[in-house]
């Protein structure tokens, strides 16, 4: 497996994980401290949806190419809908896809 495909789905990953945790304090101060901030979590809300689209197209590709069973590949599909899962469940599959990467400097002198 490239480094690129694991790079991509880190980034993601990371992105997805920090938008989706501003959304849940923006809903927060939003229904339950009654503050005005609809304008700001509005926009969160459209950038997260949007790249989530591409987290799982990356999160895809990245699983179809480690081989990953269904449940697994559903787990790392599902951690970008859950506050904070992301970050544990990225830290978890760079850890077993590392061994895995090949990079294009070994794979030209191979």
């Amino acid at each position: 497996m490239k480094r690129s495909v694991l790079t991509r789905y880190r980034v993601l990953a990371y992105v997805t994980g920090v938008l989706l945790v501003l959304l849940v304090i923006g809903m927060i101060a939003k229904y339950l401290l009654d503050m005005d901030v609809s304008g700001a979590v509005r926009l969160i809300a459209i950038a997260h949806g949007w790249l989530f689209i591409l987290y799982l197209v990356f999160a895809f590709d990245m699983g179809s190419k480690a081989k990953w069973s269904f449940g697994r590949l559903a787990w790392v599909l599902v951690a970008g809908t859950i506050p904070t899962a992301a970050f544990f469940v990225e830290r978890k599959a760079v850890k077993e896809l590392e061994p895995l990467i090949v990079d294009d400097a070994s794979r030209a002198t191979a």
